[in-house]
Formats: structure tokens, sequence, C-alpha cells
């Protein structure tokens, strides 16, 4: 049975336990409500709650483990004599899917039985047309290996899926029975479903928080591994940047990438934050309401439009704009529309609405008494926003300018269309360079070889961005709260 209809399953037996054990409930103290521990419902709950939540756990870890176990164990039991290495053997283990794949569609469409599945040798005459007529595409022929690999993970995979149709079924009717047998009047199944809907919180924030340690891991262990094949001293201080030189330690130098990565984003910045703090001021102090309710909305449309179109926008638009001023046929200043200058502003506009919304936040945060006390002293509204608003609202805005760099310098679609791909060390904000993240993109572009350095340094910029993004955000943080109690 597939995961979806179990899924129908043991919904449909939550609902009818919350159904059965509401009415238990009430069965027992002869539909007096009043004789009951909890309200009704809770007992409802208690059974669907029960029948549900341990099955359904059960249902996805095994959805997510099984495929893992089991290619595996495949992988396992192909002899290494048919690979090289890890990225060849996952090709195989391509082959290897796709085919079973074909096998199970045979199966399905009654082109062939499970039995003659299994009894299947690849000297079959027909077997590459036979897939072929249930649109399997291979590449070459099914070699015996491929094949009985192939047979062998369909076989696991029908047992694992028969042993997860039983379990979750067991799982699930256990839990139905024991809450609906406790369903009596003197049960305390509010007591029980609200330690269980903590338990579902806990949970939650617990796998937030799982997931965000297994991606620092993952960095961690695969940065760990390069540097046990590459030199750090020369990943962190090199100048040039040439994957493609393997053997020569100048070749994997972040410092030009970084560099690509500080000088769009203060081009972004240098745009993002005059714009957006005085559109944040002008709709705080200024603007009327029908105005704000007008201008605000509109603004943070902005924040909506996906970094893609930004890119696009970048490179038709920004970018052979600029050349026309700043190119051969300007100043000749450009030689391209890929530029930091074109990157940056658009970084810097898509920015506006992060900053103006943020700043507005703080600036609206500030104590009315404040104001009234300026004004009472004489001050014009220039002068209060100058001098009062703004001193009072600059730790906020100063957190928020950092949270801006940080979302500046994880930026990726823009860089990678409007920034261009040239690693290098340059004042000049109308060449061509390139950033961090769009080297992470194009390292793990295509079959990768994680055994090599060239594949394993993407862990490492990841790294380096990861920690560089996480101290700006703590910074930002710091200032706000260590600032912001002078002014509440």
């Amino acid at each position: 049975m597939s995961a979806f209809w179990l899924l129908v399953i043991i919904l449909a037996l939550a609902v009818l336990g919350f159904v059965l054990g509401r009415a238990r409930a009430l069965a027992s103290v002869g539909g007096d409500r009043r004789k009951l521990h909890s309200l009704p419902s809770f007992y409802g709950y208690n059974v669907a709650m029960l029948a549900l939540v341990p099955a359904l756990l059960v249902l996805c870890l095994w959805v997510i483990l099984q495929p893992i176990v089991i290619h595996a164990s495949v992988a396992g039991a192909i002899p290494e004599t048919h690979y090289e290495s890890s990225g060849q053997l996952n090709l195989v283990m391509s082959d290897v899917a796709r085919v079973a794949e074909g096998l199970d569609e045979m199966v399905r469409q009654n082109v062939m039985t499970r039995e003659g599945i299994a009894a299947l040798d690849a000297d079959s005459t027909d077997l590459r047309a036979q897939l072929a007529q249930v649109g399997v595409a291979l590449g070459g022929e099914v070699s015996p290996t491929i094949l009985s690999a192939a047979q062998a993970l369909r076989a696991r995979s029908e047992t694992g899926t028969l042993a997860l149709t039983v379990v979750v079924l067991i799982i699930a009717a256990g839990g139905f029975l024991f809450a609906l047998r406790s369903s009596t009047g003197d049960f305390r199944a509010r007591n029980r479903v609200e330690s269980g809907v903590k338990l579902l919180l806990i949970g939650a924030a617990s796998l937030a928080i799982l997931t965000t340690i297994g991606i620092v891991l993952s960095l961690v262990f695969n940065t760990i591994n390069f540097f046990g094949m590459f030199p750090m001293t020369d990943f962190l201080f090199g100048t040039v940047w040439s994957p493609e030189g393997r053997g020569g330690s100048e070749h994997l130098g972040i410092l030009p990438l970084l560099w690509g990565t500080l000088y769009i984003s203060l081009v972004a910045l240098l745009v993002a934050v005059p714009i957006g703090l005085f559109a944040a001021i002008y709709l705080a102090e200024y603007a009327g309401k029908t105005t704000r309710a007008v201008a605000k909305p509109l603004l943070e449309v902005l924040a909506g439009i996906p970094t893609i179109v930004y890119g696009l926008f970048a490179l038709t638009v920004v970018g052979p704009m600029l050349v026309g001023v700043f190119g051969a046929d300007g100043l000749g200043w450009m030689q391209g529309a890929r530029s930091v200058m074109t990157a940056g502003l658009v970084m810097g506009i898509m920015l506006i609405p992060f900053v103006s919304s943020l700043s507005d936040d703080i600036i609206n945060a500030v104590p009315q008494t404040m104001r009234d006390g300026s004004y009472g002293l004489g001050a014009t509204q220039s002068e209060t926003v100058r001098q009062v608003v703004l001193p009072a609202a600059l730790p906020g805005i100063v957190g928020a300018v950092l949270l801006a760099a940080s979302r500046a310098i994880g930026e990726t679609m823009i860089v990678v269309m409007g920034a261009g791909a040239a690693a290098r060390l340059d004042l000049n904000p109308f060449a061509a360079m390139t950033t961090v993240t769009a080297k992470i993109v194009s390292q793990l572009t295509g079959d990768s070889d994680f055994a090599s350095p060239e594949a394993l340094v993407a862990f490492a910029l990841g790294m380096t961005l990861f920690i560089l993004t996480l101290g700006l955000n703590v910074l930002a943080l710091y200032i706000v709260r260590k600032y912001r109690e002078q002014y509440e």
C-alpha cells in the first residue's frame, strides 16, 4: 500500500476515533456532561491524537529513511570493479533506479508478472524493448550487474512498503483502541491532550533546531575534508581563483570572491539604505493615513518579486543602460553589461523594502511622548525628526542595516546574472566580478565528484559565508537589544 493511502486510512481512523471517543465518554456517564472530568471534545481529541500522531511519525520517518537504507544496501552490493569513484557509483545507481522504475511499470501495465521480473536476466533479447515500451530511456545496454541490482532494489522496496503498511496500521489501530478504551468519565482527557500538544510544539521547535544543527554539521565535516586535501592558509589568503587549474595551491584562494561579495554588497547598501531610510521617515512622520495605507504595501511589493526576475532585470535593462552611459560609446569605463554596478544597483532596489519596513517599524516604536516634549520646547517637525526621533531609533536602524547587509551577502541569482563570473581584485565598479554564492553554484553544477577539492571547496565557501552572515546577524541583534531599552 502506498504512503498516500496509508495517510488517508489513519486520517479516517482519527476522525472516527474523535466521534467514537466523544460518544463513549458521554455514554459512560449516562449523557450527563457535568460528570465528565473534561469537555467531551477532549475525549475525542485524545483518541484521534493517539490514532494519528504516532502512526504519522512512523510513516514520515519510514518514508524518509527507507530509500536511504535500501540505496546504501544495493550500492554496497555492486562490485568495485564497476566504478572508480563515488561519482561513477552515483551514475551507476541512477541507471539501477531507472531500470527498477521500468520493471515496476512493466508489472503495473501487465507487461510481465512479478515472478517473471524476478527471473529476468540481462541476456533477454526483448528486455530493452520492453523497458522502452514503458518509457524508460537507457543510455546503454542493461548489464547483468545493473539488472540484478535493480531486481534487488525492487524486491527490497516492496518488502519495505509491505512492512511499512503492517507497522503503521498496527500502531494506528493500537493507539485507537487504547485511547478508546480509556474514554471514561473519570479519565483526565484534557491533561493528556494538552500534554500531547505541548510535546508536538516541543517537537516542532526541536525539528527546526536539529535542522540548523544538521546544516552546520554538514558544512563543518565537508569543510574539514576539504582542508585535509587543500592547505587552509592558501584558501584563506590566496589571491587567485581558478579551480580548473588542478594541483596548484594558488588556484582556490577565496580573497577575490570575498572582495567581489563585499564590493557588490557595499554598492547595494549605498542604494538601499538612503532610499529605504528616507522612505521610512516619510511614511512614519509625514505621510497621512491614506497615503501610508497605499504607499507602504506598494513599496513592500518589491520584496515579493523573485530574485531571478531581478537578475533578468539587471541583465536586460540595467546592464545595457549602464553600458550606454559608461561603455565604449560613452565614458569608456565599462566593457560589458555584467558588472559590480549592475548587480549592486539591482540588489539595492531589492533591499529597499527590507530597510524601509524595518526602519518604519523602529521609528514608529519611538514613544510619542518624546515627540510631544520636543514640540513643547518649540522644535519644528524636521528638528524633532532629526534631533529626537532618529537618535532614539538609531540602534534599531543600525540593526536593520546590518540585517540588510547579511541579506545582500547571501544573494545568488542577481550576482550570477548581473555581476559576471570573473574572480578578481579590482576597484573598478564597472568591471565584471563574482561572489562566493555564485561560485558555490558553479562548483556544484553538474556531476560533481565529492572526493575532489574542486567540489569540496563549495562547502568551505559556504562555511565562510555562514560565519560572515551569522556574525552580522549576531551584531545586529546585540546592538538592538543593548540600546533599545533606553527608549522604552
